[in-house]
């Protein structure tokens, strides 16, 4: 008898300790959880609780079941945390530490809605349980919910606090600020030193706009850390003060691999040679380590890109762990160099490493094709793009801008049609497209459907630029009457349309109309410039250029640009004593002379000429064919216009072998050796197309009976079998 009443005893006794302490093997089994979780393992964390405890929770303790929580919380597993939360047995149901860990589960799973009513439904809410609710309302961008319940606590701690500022610094407000500097006065003293705390009011100072305050509250600290230069640096960048960002890094003596991410993104920014050198320099001294840094190679990547040294981008993407978005990024760069066959390869590239494309990349895909402007090569690459992404409005519109640029004038109408409600851009690029292929009338129509709301500076210079390509001066005068904000662009544009037809009068009198209110605009005076060049007026172009030095004394570039075209002027009315004179003054400004290419493609393969270029394998078979050509154009009354050659004459040269050697001859006369009965030829060439090219071509499409597409910087050329060109002979 008494040994079974000391049986029951003991028995009441161990399942008293069970209730009371972890036992051994729970302690065991959170260890191992938190172990897992700490890890980022939270499948294995999860595993554990099930095999251990999922079918006898109540004997689990408050850490076990916190633990698989929060791998829950981790995984954003809403259902598996949901079933853990119905098995919690109702003597642990008010445990505080679980009641957060589940609001925790609900704010980050965005199931706002369950978590709020479970908040509603606690009667005694501890610090974490408010933790829990705020740290979810930032994290379901509901900022403005986390401050009215912090303004509900009455003693708040260091976490409180800093979730506070990160609430503040979302909302970017006054009154967030405002608040955010009242908490910083009312914070106890010993909170001050917390370098979390000051951090994030550091952030949230910066992100409400206060670089002021920010900067005071830093000076004042003593021992700064690295996170708070960190947070300084990308405060600056976001109120755009760059170099203070700069400025500040230079200051730290060994920054973390962060505070390097900010550097370059800071120099990304400024894309300027300095902050290219700044990204050299940097990049060469900081430890090995933090080339295993993904978002640092990416930043640095992008830096370089965006500083315009793609060589360099190129030569650290070849040594990375390729993602998309490196792809994404070295696409887009290639792009802005105007070199679309790089960004091909890359494509290229990606197929063969199996990497599924994304709207990003196919974006850089369309637009290198437009850069290329070839039909054929368009088609090629198209139909490599899944039927999902062209239903994409983005992409829609791209492939509208493709296929204008590269003449197909009718497939872009085509995909234009297929689109319900074209937003602004639809339209931008469809009249753009009218406005290049010279269908003026075309794009005026398209312009007269235009809904109000899409009435705006881009769509206005658009149809202005179309109807000056197709010299359409009075409908442009018409449209122009009737904006009611004329901006720089718009005046600029309208000003092109009468240079390129000789109404210099009354171009001049815009310039004057504009300038009585703002700064003269060089762009103005170089589409002036370019009038007078077509039309050889010497004097005028003088008298632009004079005023051009005057007024812009600081812009060598331009100055170049314009000194380029009054030298055509003069050595085409032979006036080759002031052409020569000019030839002087552009070597005295070290002017380099963008050198004209042309690219072609045959049976999918790119071919790029230069002009006079004897680089191709198969130079001198070119070269019998353009002698040929030439024949051929002579013999039907083609006289070669010395005008068009802005240069002395070396001792080989003639006035024919000049001409004939223009890159886009070459390349004409490639294809016609590679297939000598082609029905289209299309070449794209990155400067205008000369007087004497135009004429010519028009005679060989029309000698060989082969249209024949050329788009030049300005618009597309497309020359008829009848030997008439879709410009008139307008450009």
């Amino acid at each position: 008898m008494l040994i079974r009443l000391l049986n029951s005893r003991l028995s009441s006794l161990m399942i008293f300790v069970r209730r009371s302490i972890i036992i051994p093997s729970d302690f065991d089994l959170g260890m191992k959880m938190k172990s897992f979780n700490d890890n980022k393992q939270f499948g294995k964390a999860l595993d554990l609780f099930d095999i251990h405890k999922k079918n006898n929770i109540k004997t689990a303790s408050t850490y076990i079941i916190t633990q698989a929580l929060k791998a829950c919380t981790q995984l954003e597993d809403l259902q598996r945390g949901q079933t853990i939360h119905h098995l919690i047995p109702l003597s642990m149901k008010d445990d505080s530490l679980i009641l957060a860990s589940l609001i925790h589960l609900y704010m980050q799973c965005r199931d706002v809605t369950r978590a709020e009513l479970l908040y509603n439904n606690i009667k005694e809410k501890t610090l974490p349980i408010y933790g829990a609710m705020i740290k979810g309302y930032i994290k379901n961008n509901q900022a403005n919910k986390a401050i009215n319940l912090f303004n509900e606590i009455k003693n708040p701690n260091e976490i409180i606090l800093n979730l506070l500022f990160n609430a503040c610094a979302e909302l970017k407000t006054v009154e967030a600020l405002n608040l955010a500097k009242k908490s910083y006065e009312k914070m106890p003293k010993s909170f001050r030193s917390n370098h979390y705390l000051l951090t994030s009011l550091l952030d949230a100072s910066m992100k409400c706009g206060d670089t002021t305050y920010a900067e005071s509250l830093f000076n004042k600290t003593t021992n700064k850390v690295l996170p708070m230069y960190g947070a300084m640096m990308k405060g600056y960048i976001e109120n755009n003060q760059l170099n203070k960002a700069i400025d500040l890094f230079n200051q730290i003596k060994n920054p973390s691999d962060i505070n390097v991410i900010v550097l370059f993104n800071a120099c990304a920014r400024l894309g300027t040679k300095e902050a290219l050198y700044i990204v050299k320099k940097v990049s060469k001294e900081m430890p090995e380590n933090f080339h295993l840094n993904s978002r640092l190679v990416n930043s640095l990547l992008d830096a370089f890109i965006k500083c315009g040294d793609c060589a360099s981008a190129e030569s650290l993407f070849s040594k990375t762990k390729k993602s998309i978005i490196n792809y994404g990024n070295l696409m887009n760069g290639f792009n802005k160099e105007n070199n679309p066959l790089k960004t091909l390869d890359l494509f290229n590239q990606m197929k063969m490493n199996h990497i599924q494309g994304n709207i990003i990349i196919y974006l850089c895909l369309i637009k290198a094709l437009s850069q290329i402007g070839d039909y054929s090569i368009c088609q090629l690459f198209i139909k490599q793009i899944p039927n999902s992404f062209l239903l994409d409005n983005q992409i829609q519109n791209a492939l509208i801008d493709m296929w204008s640029k590269s003449g197909s004038i009718d497939k872009a109408k085509e995909i234009f049609d297929k689109i319900s409600q074209p937003d602004r851009i639809g339209y931008t690029a469809m009249m753009n497209g009218y406005g290049l292929n010279g269908m003026g009338i075309q794009a005026i129509e398209l312009f007269r459907q235009l809904s109000e709301k899409f009435l705006d500076e881009i769509t206005h210079v658009c149809i202005l630029n179309a109807c000056s390509h197709s010299g359409l001066v009075a409908e442009a005068q018409s449209i122009f009457k009737n904006i009611s904000v004329k901006t720089e662009s718009i005046y600029g544009a309208m000003i092109d349309c009468f240079s390129r037809a000789s109404f210099f009068q009354q171009a001049q009198q815009l310039i004057n109309e504009y300038e009585r209110d703002h700064l003269p605009v060089l762009t103005m005076y170089m589409a002036l410039l370019s009038g007078a060049r077509n039309v050889n007026n010497s004097s005028l172009a003088q008298h632009i250029y004079d005023r051009m030095k005057k007024v812009f004394p600081e812009q060598s570039d331009p100055l170049t640009a314009a000194t380029t075209l009054l030298n055509n002027v003069y050595a085409s009315i032979s006036d080759l004593e002031k052409a020569s004179n000019i030839q002087k003054e552009l070597q005295k400004l070290d002017a380099k002379k963008k050198i004209g290419l042309s690219w072609t493609v045959i049976n999918g393969q790119i071919s790029q000429f230069r002009a006079h270029d004897q680089s191709h394998p198969r130079s001198n078979e070119i070269y019998a064919e353009v002698k040929k050509i030439s024949k051929e154009l002579l013999q039907h009354g083609h006289q070669y216009d010395s005008s068009w050659i802005t240069r002395p004459l070396n001792q080989d040269e003639t006035i024919e072998s000049v001409l004939c050697g223009h890159s886009e001859r070459l390349a004409i006369a490639w294809n016609f050796l590679e297939n000598p009965n082609v029905k289209r030829i299309q070449v794209t060439n990155n400067r205008r197309v000369c007087g004497d090219c135009h004429r010519a071509i028009k005679l060989i499409a029309a000698i060989r009976k082969c249209e024949i597409i050329i788009r030049d910087a300005n618009r597309i050329h497309h020359f008829h079998t009848d030997g008439q060109c879709s410009c008139n002979d307008y450009f």
